[in-house]
């Protein structure tokens, strides 16, 4: 993949439901090999800003590029884990068969998938600390569990773009530290990971690059940037008390160190 070209463009994107905007004339440009979280309070467009990229979504006015094309043709590029709360959980299906279906696009609907999808499967899923529970029901799983089958499905498509809506809502602090590490090896291959993501807390430790959104875009770049206490009380309407927390904490150290 030609690492000149922006990864993710979002040009004019507003999306309306019902003569409501719930994004409006988003700009969005996302380097390649970047760990992107997407923050925002509730109701703020982050989950329909991903829908809108991946064309789940129709907007009302917008362009958005995908290595500098249109989405429709860069499709095979893109991973997807949608939130976990939006799945059908009681589908009478395997572990190994839910994430064999992340190999489908790759193979067209007709051809029936064979040893070597199995083995990526099995790699996939012994990646992600799944390798165990090939036959079980995807409907005895865990939370922390499912979620972790639904990421060895978005890395068996080998994508050059993942998009994740929530992956550590619900999850363990074991889940959650095996999926950021995940997410750190996918990043270290060149890949781009976008993440919608809830956590004020964990955003300095986990991700390199933030975009915060509260209808409109606020700031997106590196988190040294655009993760700043100003943009939050923007995007959150001053409701970011951990913040003043955290600053009073350095402010007092860096007063001892200078006493």
């Amino acid at each position: 993949m030609e690492n000149d070209k922006l990864s993710i463009e979002v040009a004019d994107l507003t999306v309306a439901y019902h003569d409501k905007p719930v994004l409006w004339d988003i700009d969005l440009s996302v380097p390649p090999g970047v760990l992107m979280a997407i923050v925002g309070p509730n109701g703020a467009g982050k989950t329909t800003l991903i829908k809108s990229i991946l064309g789940l979504v129709k907007p009302a006015a917008g362009q958005v590029l995908i290595y500098g094309k249109p989405y429709e043709e860069q499709r095979n590029l893109v991973g997807y884990v949608p939130q976990r709360g939006s799945v059908d959980w009681d589908f009478p299906t395997s572990v190994l068969d839910v994430v064999m279906m992340g190999r489908y696009r790759a193979l067209g609907w007709i051809k029936r998938p064979g040893k070597k999808e199995r083995d990526t499967a099995m790699e996939a899923l012994d990646k992600v600390g799944m390798g165990d529970f090939i036959n079980r029901q995807i409907s005895q799983l865990s939370g922390g569990q499912q979620q972790r089958v639904f990421l060895a499905r978005a890395l068996v498509q080998d994508a050059e773009i993942y998009f994740m809506d929530e992956p550590f809502q619900g999850v363990d602090a074991t889940t959650e530290r095996a999926i950021i590490t995940l997410l750190r090896e996918l990043r270290a291959e060149g890949k781009t990971v976008v993440v919608v993501h809830h956590d004020l807390q964990t955003v300095t430790e986990y991700f390199d690059w933030v975009t915060l959104i509260n209808v409109r875009r606020i700031a997106s770049g590196t988190v040294d940037e655009a993760f700043t206490e100003q943009n939050l009380r923007l995007a959150y309407g001053g409701r970011v008390a951990f913040l003043s927390h955290k600053q009073k904490q350095s402010d007092q150290v860096g007063s001892k160190q200078q006493g």
